[in-house]
Protein backbone atom coordinates (compact mmCIF):
# COMPACT_ATOMS: atom_id res chain seq x y z
CA UNK A 1 0.00 0.00 0.00
CA UNK A 2 1.46 3.25 -0.58
CA UNK A 3 0.80 6.36 1.50
CA UNK A 4 0.38 10.32 1.30
CA UNK A 5 4.54 10.54 1.86
CA UNK A 6 5.00 8.60 -1.32
CA UNK A 7 2.20 10.29 -3.34
CA UNK A 8 3.84 14.03 -2.37
CA UNK A 9 7.25 12.58 -3.27
CA UNK A 10 6.13 11.15 -6.67
CA UNK A 11 4.26 14.32 -7.29
CA UNK A 12 7.65 16.10 -6.78
CA UNK A 13 9.23 14.18 -8.83
CA UNK A 14 7.04 14.65 -11.74
CA UNK A 15 7.37 18.38 -11.66
CA UNK A 16 11.26 18.02 -11.42
CA UNK A 17 11.71 16.18 -14.28
CA UNK A 18 8.84 17.86 -16.58
CA UNK A 19 11.09 21.19 -15.83
CA UNK A 20 13.89 18.94 -16.84
CA UNK A 21 12.58 17.74 -19.95
CA UNK A 22 10.53 21.04 -21.16
CA UNK A 23 13.77 23.02 -20.10
CA UNK A 24 15.86 21.20 -22.90
CA UNK A 25 13.19 21.22 -25.11
CA UNK A 26 13.17 24.39 -25.11
CA UNK A 27 16.08 25.09 -26.41
CA UNK A 28 15.53 23.27 -29.68
CA UNK A 29 13.65 25.10 -32.71
CA UNK A 30 9.51 24.34 -33.27
CA UNK A 31 10.54 21.96 -36.43
CA UNK A 32 12.72 19.72 -34.32
CA UNK A 33 10.29 19.52 -31.53
CA UNK A 34 7.63 18.44 -33.87
CA UNK A 35 9.92 16.18 -36.03
CA UNK A 36 8.45 12.42 -36.19
CA UNK A 37 11.08 10.27 -34.81
CA UNK A 38 8.90 7.06 -34.27
CA UNK A 39 7.97 7.25 -30.68
CA UNK A 40 4.59 5.69 -29.95
CA UNK A 41 3.11 9.37 -29.94
CA UNK A 42 5.59 10.48 -33.06
CA UNK A 43 7.56 13.37 -31.74
CA UNK A 44 8.55 15.50 -28.64
CA UNK A 45 5.86 18.43 -28.72
CA UNK A 46 2.57 15.51 -29.24
CA UNK A 47 4.25 13.21 -26.31
CA UNK A 48 4.72 15.84 -24.11
CA UNK A 49 0.90 17.16 -25.38
CA UNK A 50 -0.46 13.48 -24.39
CA UNK A 51 1.01 13.57 -21.43
CA UNK A 52 -0.63 16.80 -20.32
CA UNK A 53 -4.15 15.19 -21.28
CA UNK A 54 -3.33 12.22 -19.69
CA UNK A 55 -2.62 13.95 -16.39
CA UNK A 56 -5.75 15.99 -16.72
CA UNK A 57 -7.61 13.04 -17.37
CA UNK A 58 -6.41 10.83 -14.21
CA UNK A 59 -6.68 14.11 -11.98
CA UNK A 60 -9.73 14.58 -13.21
CA UNK A 61 -10.89 11.57 -11.43
CA UNK A 62 -9.01 11.76 -8.81
CA UNK A 63 -10.25 15.65 -8.04
CA UNK A 64 -13.26 16.92 -8.86
CA UNK A 65 -11.75 20.39 -8.71
CA UNK A 66 -9.72 19.24 -12.09
CA UNK A 67 -12.22 19.54 -15.22
CA UNK A 68 -12.40 16.35 -17.58
CA UNK A 69 -10.44 17.22 -21.10
CA UNK A 70 -13.52 17.00 -23.83
CA UNK A 71 -11.08 14.88 -25.99
CA UNK A 72 -9.60 11.50 -26.18
CA UNK A 73 -6.16 9.69 -26.77
CA UNK A 74 -6.49 10.33 -30.41
CA UNK A 75 -7.01 13.77 -29.84
CA UNK A 76 -4.54 14.27 -27.23
CA UNK A 77 -1.49 14.97 -29.30
CA UNK A 78 -2.53 18.27 -30.86
CA UNK A 79 -4.89 19.34 -27.56
CA UNK A 80 -1.95 21.70 -27.11
CA UNK A 81 -0.69 23.27 -30.51
CA UNK A 82 1.42 25.87 -29.08
CA UNK A 83 4.41 25.37 -27.27
CA UNK A 84 4.58 28.44 -25.20
CA UNK A 85 0.87 27.80 -24.17
CA UNK A 86 1.80 24.16 -23.42
CA UNK A 87 4.93 24.84 -21.17
CA UNK A 88 2.69 27.37 -19.09
CA UNK A 89 0.12 24.81 -18.61
CA UNK A 90 2.21 22.06 -17.80
CA UNK A 91 3.94 24.16 -14.78
CA UNK A 92 0.82 25.27 -13.46
CA UNK A 93 -0.49 22.09 -13.36
CA UNK A 94 2.54 20.61 -11.89
CA UNK A 95 1.50 22.96 -9.57
CA UNK A 96 -2.18 21.41 -9.05
CA UNK A 97 -0.62 17.79 -9.22
CA UNK A 98 1.59 18.84 -6.18
CA UNK A 99 -0.99 20.86 -4.23
CA UNK A 100 -3.25 17.23 -4.62
CA UNK A 101 -0.65 15.21 -3.00
CA UNK A 102 0.23 17.55 -0.15
CA UNK A 103 -3.58 17.81 0.89
CA UNK A 104 -4.24 13.61 0.40
CA UNK A 105 -5.88 12.19 3.21
CA UNK A 106 -4.43 8.31 4.05
CA UNK A 107 -8.13 7.14 3.77
CA UNK A 108 -8.71 9.06 0.08
CA UNK A 109 -5.81 5.82 -1.37
CA UNK A 110 -8.54 3.21 0.58
CA UNK A 111 -10.91 1.69 -1.88
CA UNK A 112 -11.18 1.55 -5.64
CA UNK A 113 -12.35 3.65 -7.78
CA UNK A 114 -14.85 3.65 -10.80
CA UNK A 115 -14.87 5.45 -14.36
CA UNK A 116 -15.78 5.16 -17.74
CA UNK A 117 -12.40 4.30 -19.93
CA UNK A 118 -13.03 5.81 -23.45
CA UNK A 119 -10.05 3.42 -24.58
CA UNK A 120 -11.79 0.67 -22.62
CA UNK A 121 -15.11 1.87 -23.95
CA UNK A 122 -16.79 0.40 -20.75
CA UNK A 123 -16.96 1.15 -16.76
CA UNK A 124 -13.72 0.11 -15.09
CA UNK A 125 -13.01 -0.42 -11.44
CA UNK A 126 -9.39 -0.55 -10.05
CA UNK A 127 -8.10 0.22 -6.62
CA UNK A 128 -7.04 3.89 -5.65
CA UNK A 129 -3.29 3.21 -4.88
CA UNK A 130 -2.92 1.54 -8.03
CA UNK A 131 -4.44 4.02 -10.10
CA UNK A 132 -2.35 6.69 -8.39
CA UNK A 133 0.88 4.05 -9.03
CA UNK A 134 -0.14 4.42 -12.71
CA UNK A 135 -0.50 8.16 -13.09
CA UNK A 136 3.02 8.41 -11.81
CA UNK A 137 4.47 5.66 -13.93
CA UNK A 138 2.77 6.79 -17.12
CA UNK A 139 4.32 9.98 -16.83
CA UNK A 140 7.54 7.92 -16.46
CA UNK A 141 7.58 5.84 -19.12
CA UNK A 142 6.55 8.48 -21.65
CA UNK A 143 9.21 10.87 -20.48
CA UNK A 144 11.46 8.41 -20.96
CA UNK A 145 10.71 8.23 -24.69
CA UNK A 146 10.65 12.51 -24.57
CA UNK A 147 14.00 10.96 -22.93
CA UNK A 148 15.16 9.32 -26.06
CA UNK A 149 13.85 11.92 -28.59
CA UNK A 150 15.71 14.76 -26.90
CA UNK A 151 18.80 13.28 -27.17
CA UNK A 152 18.50 12.22 -30.95
CA UNK A 153 18.02 15.80 -31.59
CA UNK A 154 21.66 16.28 -30.03
CA UNK A 155 19.93 17.74 -26.56
CA UNK A 156 20.88 16.77 -23.21
CA UNK A 157 18.31 16.11 -20.36
CA UNK A 158 19.55 16.43 -16.86
CA UNK A 159 19.75 12.88 -14.53
CA UNK A 160 16.07 10.91 -14.02
CA UNK A 161 17.99 9.73 -11.25
CA UNK A 162 15.13 9.53 -7.97
CA UNK A 163 17.72 9.79 -5.78
CA UNK A 164 19.00 13.15 -7.10
CA UNK A 165 15.77 15.17 -6.38
CA UNK A 166 16.27 18.16 -5.15
CA UNK A 167 14.90 17.92 -1.85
Amino acid sequence: MIDPAYVQRMARYNRWQNANLYGVADTLSDEERRRERGAFFGSIHKTLSHLMWADRIWMSRFSSAVEKPQAGIPESVSLYPDWESLKRKRVAFDETIVGWADTLEPSWLVGDLTWYSGAQKREVTKPKSQLVMHFFNHETHHRGQVHCMLTQAGAKPYTTDMPALPE
